[in-house]
């Protein structure tokens, strides 16, 4: 069996596009919160969100013309191009290789439904019909990658696990990578805000009217967002082999699903499902530097999440930060993004901070690490994503040392 490295990030994120500017704004503590823009937010008492300002998916499209694909879409090309860069791959060399490329997502294109919406009122339902088959399809989030990229050996597809869904992504891609049945995997995960998951979210209470605290006593919720994160996975064979920089290495993961609730987490199965991460990766509790929560701000995910944590790691667990306190949740690209918030730190040495916090619930009696960043030499790093139908994932990452055997 390969060992599995991580060598490529591509990044859309509301604090910072790509690998630097997304470790830069873990680092500084950045907030994405500000005022919706990108849909009518009329009739909503309270409408702040996570959004990637000013994006121009034109430098990365080649195939494709802006209007040929939707937002999620767009983002996810960007993540993957940037991935592929950023590991030092040739487009023209990678594209008759073996691969492996799915991403994640809770909405697909569900950002085109609004506009879909307003087509048909103002132009009417033959020209939504047209606009519909172009860019609805929820799979054109993989299969804009590979045709992008002109990709002719891979299989692509889209995983519609909800928010954990960039964590199934990455399992996917690391036993792929690790059986030796493709050369690389363009795992991740992509979403676009709209309306409907925001008008959703906000019926059940749950958005917070200006930032997202989680873990805080005073949490109100949390903020939805969006963007894309895609990493490139391959054996730790070929990145030697081409000198490539190697962020992390991946471990083991472990997935469940408990079907306990439409919408409410269940402590023993997310608990379970750690376990089975920690199992795959086979990493005993104690060797684990820092936890990456699911962390929504919601009292029902925080309590349920730090429950299930000291549940499997004793009083006394790591570190356990919320990057969602400044990305806001950012639905299916949520654990593709923990997962590389991960690995940068354990590259740059620092454990990002959970922001907006005052007062930490004395029902979550972790360190969430509040407010600001701190130095760290973080060896080994788990990932939480959890969704609703329980469906769990969790991702161990660790840190890779030359001429060191696991």
């Amino acid at each position: 069996m390969n060992r599995v490295v991580l060598t490529g990030f591509g990044v859309v994120s509301s604090i910072g596009v790509g690998a630097e500017e997304f470790a830069a704004g873990l680092r500084a503590g950045r907030s994405g919160a500000r005022p919706i823009s990108l849909f009518d937010t009329t009739g909503f008492e309270h409408a702040n969100g996570c959004e990637v300002v000013g994006f121009d998916p034109s430098p990365w499209l080649r195939v494709f013309e802006p209007s040929m694909v939707g937002r999620a879409s767009q983002f996810s090309i960007a993540a993957a191009r940037m991935a592929v860069a950023d590991a030092g791959l040739d487009e023209a060399e990678l594209a008759h290789k073996r691969g492996l490329v799915t991403v994640g997502t809770t909405d697909g294109e569900a950002f085109d439904l609004d506009w879909l919406v307003e087509t048909e009122v103002n132009e009417g339902p033959e020209k939504m019909d047209a606009a519909a088959s172009r860019r609805v399809p929820a799979h054109l989030l993989s299969m804009a990658i590979a045709r992008e990229l002109k990709l002719a050996n891979v299989s692509a597809y889209t995983i519609a696990t909800a928010c954990s869904a960039g964590n199934y992504s990455i399992g996917d891609g690391f036993d792929a990578v690790r059986s030796g049945e493709v050369e690389f995997a363009l795992c991740g995960g992509a979403d676009a805000m709209c309306r409907k998951t925001f008008a959703g979210f906000y019926r059940l209470g749950t958005i917070a009217p200006e930032f997202c605290q989680p873990f805080d006593a005073d949490r109100l919720g949390i903020l939805t967002g969006e963007g894309a994160g895609v990493l490139v996975l391959e054996s730790l064979e070929s990145a030697q082999a081409r000198g490539a920089r190697i962020y992390a290495e991946i471990l083991g993961y472990g997935l469940n699903c408990d079907a306990y609730h439409q919408v409410a987490p269940n402590q023993s199965s997310i608990g379970r499902c750690m376990k089975l991460a920690l199992d795959d990766a086979g990493i005993k509790p104690h060797e684990v530097d820092l936890i990456s929560a699911h962390g929504t701000g919601t009292k029902a995910n925080d309590i349920t999440e730090t429950a299930a944590i000291r549940e499997v790691y004793g009083d006394q667990p790591p570190r356990t930060i919320s990057v969602k306190s400044m990305l806001g949740h950012t639905m299916g690209a949520a654990s593709a993004l923990g997962t590389i918030a991960c690995a940068l730190a354990i590259t740059h040495g620092f454990v990002p901070p959970t922001i907006n916090h005052r007062s930490t619930d004395p029902e979550c009696p972790i360190d969430c690490v509040p407010n600001e960043s701190v130095p760290a030499d973080l060896n080994v790093v788990q990932n939480n994503g959890l969704a609703f139908g329980g469906n769990n994932a969790s991702v161990i990452l660790g840190k890779f040392v030359e001429g060191e055997t696991r």
